[in-house]
């Protein structure tokens, strides 16, 4: 009997028109025929896996994809129509508020996307000048308009805190402004220093200081402040607004269940430059090198850097660790159902030192992090992995942060 096909993609989009201070993803400007070249590649990728992926959830990520023309656009979703890869039940596509048009976002409803997710990062000036991006906030306001007006019903829009030379009452305008705006989902990052990128070169250099105590202000006030105005905080760094009548112990149904699906350890493909999948015990990423990739599928293979298998408790151990991001942490029969351990006893060392530490709390049915665990998840989570198991790349652990800067 032929295994049950994948329920979750991603789709990498690397192109950017500039390169963010903080950003370590990977991503480069787009330059002479390589956009085309990419689209081209990626349909032969799609085509590679569309016999095993009935998607419930797509995710067109970045980079940027909104920098995709009408045309390419046109070319990407006719084939995934064809090979029966759309009308999941969330699809969503990250966007920057200067690249969107009327035109394409009626393109993208019209073909079945129906989740949205901006990148909006501030509303002040001087802060998107100091992040390197390259949009206004007058763009912020006409996009979200754009967007209603195609007939989004599901926005969600990112917002960054602890950017150097940011101050608590900047944030709170912030998180004020974004609530005026009316999105139904909030994604709200701590900036990161990551090797290699802008904003760490000047850390190092001494150009500025991090607060740390301010750091932990800004995101106390973004849990009450987004609490107080009806929104569910679900993770670390994610809050959705709530429905009437939604119990409060389920997941809220605005959630980002794509990302869900990766921190519950759901299989996943993952196409397109440096894009990671995780595929019946198989873990591989794809060469974080676009003209790499386009060369590879263009020889008929898939432009795989690496693949490992993991071991049952390798992937236990990475499920464990991922799973403490969301509020509710682990359900022990889910945990037990998904991986097939006990959590409360394979795992019953590291509950107890977290518990001792206050950053932990175990019910009758569960184990998750208490509100304070929550800054300091990436701590937990490394307690929580086994000696086998490398950080997977699509979560992105950044070691010795409190919120990891960005998950799928």
């Amino acid at each position: 009997m032929p295994p049950e096909p994948v329920r979750s993609l991603y789709i990498h989009v690397p192109f950017c028109a500039h390169k963010c201070e903080y950003c370590a993803f990977y991503s480069a400007p787009p330059g002479g025929d390589q956009v085309q070249r990419y689209v081209a590649a990626l349909v032969r990728e799609l085509e590679w896996i569309s016999d095993d992926c009935r998607p419930d959830t797509v995710f067109f990520g970045g980079g940027t994809p909104s920098l995709l023309t009408l045309a390419q656009w046109e070319t990407v979703l006719g084939a995934m129509h064809r090979l029966g890869l759309a009308g999941p039940a969330e699809w969503t596509v990250e966007c920057n508020p200067a690249t969107v048009s009327a035109d394409k976002a009626r393109l993208l409803r019209d073909a079945g996307v129906n989740r949205i997710s901006m990148g909006v990062q501030s509303f002040d000036g001087a802060l998107l000048e100091r992040l390197g991006r390259i949009h206004t906030r007058d763009q912020v306001f006409r996009s979200f308009d754009i967007l209603r007006q195609a007939g989004f019903s599901n926005v969600n829009i990112d917002l960054m805190f602890a950017i150097p030379g940011q101050t608590l009452d900047v944030w709170r305008s912030t998180i004020a402004e974004a609530l005026r705006l009316g999105t139904e989902h909030l994604s709200c990052y701590e900036v990161i220093y990551e090797d290699d990128t802008p904003l760490y070169e000047q850390l190092k250099a001494g150009q500025f200081d991090v607060d740390e105590d301010l750091t932990c202000t800004m995101y106390d006030e973004l849990v009450d402040r987004l609490a107080d105005a009806g929104f569910r905080q679900y993770e670390i760094a994610n809050f959705a607004r709530s429905v009437p009548g939604e119990s409060p112990d389920a997941i809220p149904s605005r959630a980002c269940r794509h990302n869900v699906g990766y921190w519950r350890g759901r299989d996943s493909y993952g196409l397109g430059p440096s894009a990671s999948e995780y595929v019946r015990g198989l873990r591989a990423r794809n060469w974080a090198n676009t003209t790499l990739y386009c060369e590879q599928l263009e020889r008929g293979r898939r432009a795989k850097e690496f693949a490992e298998a993991l071991s049952p408790l390798a992937r236990a151990g990475e499920l464990a660790a991922f799973g403490l991001r969301m509020n509710a942490g682990w359900p022990f029969a889910e945990f037990r159902e998904r991986t097939g351990f006990d959590l409360k006893t394979g795992w019953a060392e590291e509950i107890r030192n977290l518990c001792a530490r206050g950053w932990g709390e175990v019910t009758d049915t569960a184990f998750r992090l208490t509100r304070s665990g929550l800054r300091f998840a990436d701590t937990a989570a490394a307690l929580m992995l086994r000696p086998e198991a490398p950080a997977s790349e699509n979560a992105r652990p950044s070691a010795g942060s409190r919120i990891p800067l960005k998950a799928a």
